[in-house]
């Protein structure tokens, strides 16, 4: 109802259901269709804590465990949409847990602090040598 009463899509749906795979494309969770349903095989998302088929139906309320690139969110489905928008508009079709989000800025800036940034670029030598090295253990 956010997106609704804000009048940012015509074509939201609020009392019907949508196939689970077409609802992660059209929030912008994965890029294309293809790849919402590779991942709902592959068991990276959860309806309601159960495992699911891509097919599954989804409704306002349903909460999704959606794990993508080591990040994790865990949110409640607030809209359903008939087309993919901007990612601005993507937004409103859920609510984000805040234990989620703060989890995913932890995670984000553990990384950032573990990956240590050279001082500088490598030279042409140290470049060859690099190449080298991968050349030798990529067989």
């Amino acid at each position: 109802m956010i997106a609704q009463a804000a009048g940012l899509w015509d074509d939201l749906r609020m009392d019907q259901s949508q196939r689970l795979d077409k609802w992660l494309w059209c929030a912008r969770f994965h890029k294309t269709r293809a790849l919402a349903v590779e991942a709902i095989q592959g068991g990276h998302v959860h309806l309601n804590g159960q495992r699911v088929k891509p097919s599954k139906a989804v409704r306002p309320g349903d909460r999704l465990r959606i794990t993508r690139g080591g990040d994790t969110w865990e949110i409640t489905i607030t809209a359903l949409a008939d087309r993919r928008g901007p990612a601005s508009e993507a937004r409103t079709l859920y609510i984000e847990d805040e234990t989620s989000r703060a989890r995913r800025e932890a995670l984000r800036e553990q990384r950032r602090l573990a990956a240590p940034r050279p001082a500088k670029r490598p030279d042409k030598r140290q470049r060859r040598r690099i190449v080298r090295f991968r050349n030798i253990h990529d067989r």
